[in-house]
């Protein structure tokens, strides 16, 4: 049974997206981040999946589809959190965060078709990854690799090659950290929630609120 997960944190001020402030307020940071979720989740209900899981920091909101099962996550470093999601499913799955709204079905669907690969790679433009599938879930591959820093995503890539995996590649897509990125993103992911969101907060903070 084919799984996809989100691995997320509740969107709540002063806990996500920190790095948005300024110049946006942290109550505007945490809106963008639910944002952000809503329109992935929303990418992700839209894509042929067996299994929708979202693995939350937190407690499910309003912006939660239907369709999904919720599973918290478990105490620890990064690397940690995302091993045990894998651990949590007994067939192939894909994760990916929620800091990429410009995410889309027609993405991610070619990641869920493990006939000629082992596992599927995406990676992130400040070096990190957005997406990483494996067809035999085994949490090993993502203990101990560095987390939140420029070479995490060349460090999650040797594993899998090291492993002699089979790895598919999915394009580069940018994570939303900072305003730049924000700014970048919401000009690719034009129509969902995150790029009309930002759009009016923007034209406020030029308008000196």
């Amino acid at each position: 049974m084919t799984a996809l997960l989100v691995i997320a944190k509740e969107p709540l001020p002063g806990r996500v997206k920190t790095r948005l402030t300024p110049p946006f307020t942290p109550g505007e940071a945490a809106s963008l981040a639910a944002a952000s979720l809503a329109d992935t989740l929303d990418a992700v209900a839209a894509t042929p999946a067996e299994r929708r899981i979202l693995v939350l920091d937190g407690r499910p909101g309003d912006w939660l589809p239907a369709g999904f099962e919720v599973l918290p996550q478990v105490a620890g470093t990064l690397d940690v959190r995302l091993a045990a999601a894998f651990a949590a499913c007994a067939g192939p799955a894909l994760l990916i965060g929620m800091d990429t709204p410009q995410v889309t079905p027609e993405l991610l669907a070619p990641a869920l078709d493990f006939g000629r690969h082992d596992a599927w790679f995406g990676p992130a433009s400040d070096g990190g990854f957005w997406a990483l599938g494996l067809a035999a879930p085994d949490p090993t591959l993502l203990l101990g690799v560095p987390m939140s820093v420029p070479e995490t995503g060349a460090v999650q890539y040797e594993r899998l090659r090291a492993a002699g995996l089979r790895t598919g590649m999915l394009p580069v897509l940018r994570d939303v950290d900072t305003a730049a990125d924000a700014h970048e993103v919401a000009a690719q992911a034009r129509g969902g929630r995150f790029a009309a969101l930002h759009t009016r907060l923007s034209a406020l903070s030029r308008a000196g609120r």
